[in-house]
Order: structure tokens, then sequence, then C-alpha cells
């Protein structure tokens, strides 16, 4: 994984900046120790960079920074009017043929941060799409019309099509002696999963809005790309 905040940029200009963020880094200093985070990193290269949204630690993909306080106030109002169409891309455990699937269920977020649905939760609608069905995995395409916390994970969750490793929301941890035939380890070795985060991925991302246009895609990265590959070849 490349580790300089410069690696990661897929887009900037005058007004904004983006990169295709790496699973395992926060996107705001967390409370506790002294890891990196996405804002520090981007304030280092650029003070005046603000986050205009976030996404989970595990989470890879598309982060939008804005450059200046009248462009992050600007793409705030796109997000809050839901002009901002977002796309993402997971790995669910088991095959699912979603086509055009809505999921509106409330979300609500209690003290210690568990989410759960509920009817006395904020409104949470997300439409799904699978991409590529296998025997024991989907490739989805979820698209968040509301931006709650977790939201793809528990509405994945709600369905019976947890994301792969998301053991939170009970998904399984997936390892290659479930799909491939014949697997074989050497003595005393223990296995290890296909991926170590849940497989979820911020894919791209459009706005256009009276200063700014953008249509950005962020490829997958190494673990995501490789756990794809090896469902694609064995779990056919």
């Amino acid at each position: 994984m490349k580790n300089r905040f410069e690696d990661w940029i897929i887009h900037e200009d005058d007004h904004t900046l983006a990169i295709a963020k790496p699973p395992g880094i926060a996107s705001l200093d967390e409370r506790t120790g002294d890891a990196p985070s996405i804002i520090r990193m981007a304030k280092q290269y650029n003070p005046e960079l603000q986050l205009c949204h976030r996404i989970d630690k595990e989470t890879s993909g598309i982060l939008l920074m804005a450059k200046r306080p009248e462009i992050y106030r600007e793409i705030a109002m796109a997000f809050e009017d839901r002009q901002v169409e977002k796309v993402y891309h997971a790995v669910v455990d088991g095959a699912v043929n979603f086509q055009e699937h809505v999921v509106d269920l409330n979300i609500f977020v209690g003290k210690a941060g568990k989410v759960k649905i509920a009817r006395e939760g904020k409104e949470a609608v997300t439409l799904f799409q699978s991409l590529e069905i296998f025997e024991h995995f989907t490739l989805m395409e979820c698209m968040p019309v509301t931006g709650r916390m977790h939201q793809i994970r528990i509405h994945l969750a709600s369905q019976n099509a947890p994301i792969s490793a998301d053991t939170l929301y009970g998904g399984k941890m997936p390892y290659l002696s479930q799909i491939k035939r014949k697997f074989s380890m050497g003595k005393e070795k223990e296995e290890t999963p296909m991926i170590n985060r849940f497989a979820l991925h911020a894919y791209s991302l459009f706005l256009k809005t009276e200063n700014i246009l953008l249509d950005l895609k962020a490829e997958y990265p190494k673990d995501f790309d490789v756990f794809l590959r090896l469902i694609r070849k064995y779990d056919r």
C-alpha cells in the first residue's frame, strides 16, 4: 500500500481535491492513540483542505475535500439536497440476485455508536443492484440516497446479504478453502482470510453544482481486487 497522501490523489483542481482512501485509515482523528488520519495528512499537504464527507476506517475509495470555505459550503448543500450521486461496490455473502432493489429502513444510532434498524431512527434509503453472482458470493452495487452511519452495511445485513468479513453485522470471514477444490495447506499453518476487512469500496462520485462538476472513479485497492479475482477464478 502506498503511504504518501500525494500518491492517493485521483483529482485536483482550483476548488477541490479527491483521493482514493486506502482501507485501515480513519477519515478523522480517532479519540485514542496517535494513528494517522486522512484529515491530518490532508492538512499537511494543504492546510486549507476540509473533508466534505467521510467513510468508515475499513472502507476504501473516494473521499472529497474542498479547498475554500465557500466551496465546502456549496458541496455541503449538495450533499444535504441529495445532489451527490455515490456508488459503492461490496462483496456480500451468498448468491444474491437484487435487481433495482430498494431498502427503505430507518437507522437509529445509539449513545455508544451502536447502529440498528428502528422505526424511531432517521430515514435511510439505499438502492442495490447485483453486478456478478457467484456460488457463495455476490459483487453488489450500492447507491445510498441518504448518508447515515453504517447505512450500506446494516441495510445489506437486513436483507440477509451481509458484506463479507463484516463480522459486526453478520458477515463471515471468507476463506479460499470454502471455494477452491482440493485446497491444501502446509502442516501447522493457519489459513488466512481472502480479505481482512469488510469488503466495501467507495467506487464513484458524481456532483454538479454552480461551480463544480465532478465525475470520479476510484480503482479497487489491492486487497479488494485480489479477493474478487479469487472469487471469479474459483467460485463460478
